[in-house]
């Protein structure tokens, strides 16, 4: 019985080493694997701080190409907007020594692990205007190598990248804004690195819908040598220019009519007469504070010059505050009349008093009292004059300031009143002037 237990043991602990000896062995070959890897395509002498050999002279050429997948956060205020896309770089790396068996059968192209890519050559582009830009991350970094048998390299990243934006207002909100993404080398000049755009160039999401602009198409490309004098030379610069049309739909129900409706209401005063004081100034005051709150609730650009909304709320505010101003003067005219109606006939009770007491005279034993004469002018006012006496040009002046008889109808025509009846075709035929003015002048100057 014991020499079985010890013949288990014996067994036993033999099986145990094998196992661990094999277990070490495989992981010393795997981790010889794993680091021999970048020994296949690159050969001994190979340094990747050193650019790709090309003719004398001649720089090394980066093709590059982005695919937009979104464009949001489009921020008037900060003068910036979101961009996430693909961005993707090939260029030719003479050095690499490539086995056909690292390629699958029927592929000549092979994906390297991005611990082989970095000890590859590598270009460094970057966004001159951005804020910030980076590749994006779930698990790991959204970025993949290609290797192809004539030795390209492509390099793939999935980013996203605030860029700034200088926007101009004066049209708003019928801008268009033009906002360019600078892709520039950081530390290789023009005379080592060319940035160039690939065939596809720049290509946006079919799918991609902006909220309130409109993507010009096609975009512009642009391939051009800037100088950096913090860098102190030329460096080779990729351009593309987004081009941005604001919709002005969401601003003519937001802004544009409600706005028009409210002057339109301004306008049904000038019906209402001075016995409905209360609701005609009530109406005037309300349309008047519903266009201030229409507009310093919208959403406007806070820039110091004018823009063309601005002139919008302008002609719109003055239209009502001139309908305001109208009443009070209409107001100021019917206080005129009422007083010289109301005091030319207390005058005359006065002044006939006083004459039955004066103008009595005897003659031959008789009294003989002499009159006045009353000699009507026009309706609501009394000319005086006595034996032939001089009419009173004074009052006669006075009254006719604010109110006249129609020498063709002998209808007497009150001054506020008549200005109430040319008010109601003046203002409208004023503010569509202006409307006829404006609409016209900002679509050719947007255009």
């Amino acid at each position: 019985m014991l020499d079985k237990f010890k013949t288990r043991a014996i067994v036993t602990f033999g099986l145990g080493f094998i196992f661990m000896w094999l277990g070490a062995h495989g992981a010393t070959e795997a981790h010889v694997n794993y680091t021999a890897k970048p020994r296949v395509v690159l050969p001994p002498n190979y340094v990747k701080e050193i650019r790709p050999p090309s003719k004398k002279g001649s720089p090394v050429i980066v093709d590059f190409s982005i695919f937009v997948v979104d464009i949001n956060s489009i921020n008037v205020e900060d003068m910036d907007f979101r961009v996430d896309m693909f961005i993707h770089q090939r260029w030719l790396e003479s050095r690499l020594e490539i086995p056909d068996d690292i390629f699958e059968e029927g592929d000549d192209y092979v994906t390297l692990l991005p611990e082989v890519f970095e000890n590859f050559w590598q270009p460094d582009p970057y966004f001159l205007n951005s804020k910030i830009a980076e590749i994006a991350t779930l698990t790991h970094k959204f970025t993949s190598v290609t290797l192809y048998k004539n030795k390209t390299v492509r390099y793939a990243a999935r980013m996203h990248a605030i860029i700034a934006c200088q926007m101009e207002f004066q049209l708003y909100p019928m801008d268009i804004q033009v906002c360019p993404i600078y892709i520039e080398s950081f530390s290789s000049n023009n005379q080592k690195v060319k940035l160039r755009w690939s065939d596809s160039g720049v290509t946006l999401n079919p799918e991609l819908k902006l909220l309130q602009y409109n993507l010009g198409q096609p975009l512009e490309l642009e391939e051009s040598d800037g100088y950096m004098p913090e860098k102190v030379g030329n460096f080779s610069r990729l351009t593309v220019y987004f081009r941005f049309e604001r919709q002005i739909g969401h601003h003519l129900i937001q802004t544009f009519a409600p706005s028009s409706l409210v002057v339109m209401l301004s306008w049904f005063s000038f019906w209402l007469g001075l016995d409905a004081i209360p609701g005609r100034v009530t109406l005037l005051v309300t349309c008047m504070l519903t266009l201030v709150t229409m507009f310093t609730g919208a959403d406007i650009p806070p820039v110091a010059y004018v823009k063309a909304l601005d002139l919008w709320m302008a002609g719109c505010m003055l239209s009502v505050f001139a309908a305001l101003a109208e009443f009070v003067v209409v107001k100021v005219l019917d206080v005129q009349y009422q007083y010289q109606v109301n005091r030319i006939p207390k005058r005359i009770s006065n002044m006939e008093k006083g004459q039955c007491a004066t103008v009595a005279s005897w003659e031959g034993g008789a009294v003989r009292s002499r009159k006045a004469t009353q000699t009507p002018t026009t309706p609501g006012q009394t000319s005086l004059q006595g034996n032939g006496g001089p009419p009173k040009p004074a009052r006669r002046q006075s009254l006719l300031s604010v109110a006249w008889t129609d020498t063709d109808t002998g209808v007497e025509k009150i001054m506020w009143r008549e200005i109430d009846k040319v008010s109601r075709a003046v203002f409208p035929i004023l503010f569509f002037v202006f409307v006829l003015l404006y609409w016209p002048i900002l679509l050719m100057k947007s255009s």
